[in-house]
């Protein structure tokens, strides 16, 4: 139970971050902020395997913040893109 709760916390601390560094309309209020957060933990976990570059998101900490940061980043720049077309 503690453990979904720090990835709560740590999506919202990066989705929160995200939405700040690249400002603009987005969806959602704190709910959607956490699943940016979450997914974009995944998906800079991902980038970072695949490039070596970043490190996975293990746990609470400076690290996974920054790859959790850029994988927010990533996932608001594919929903800006996808919602610009529909």
């Amino acid at each position: 139970m503690l453990n979904i709760l720090a990835w709560a916390l740590l999506g919202l601390v990066a989705g929160w971050l995200a939405k700040i560094i690249m400002p603009g309309k987005d969806p959602g209020g704190f709910f959607v902020t956490i699943a940016i957060g979450v997914i974009g933990a995944f998906i800079g976990g991902f980038i970072g395997q695949y490039t070596g570059i970043l490190g996975s998101a293990t746990g609470f900490n400076l690290g996974s913040l920054i790859t959790a940061i850029v994988g927010a980043l990533v996932l608001l720049g594919i929903i800006r893109v996808v919602s610009k077309k529909y």
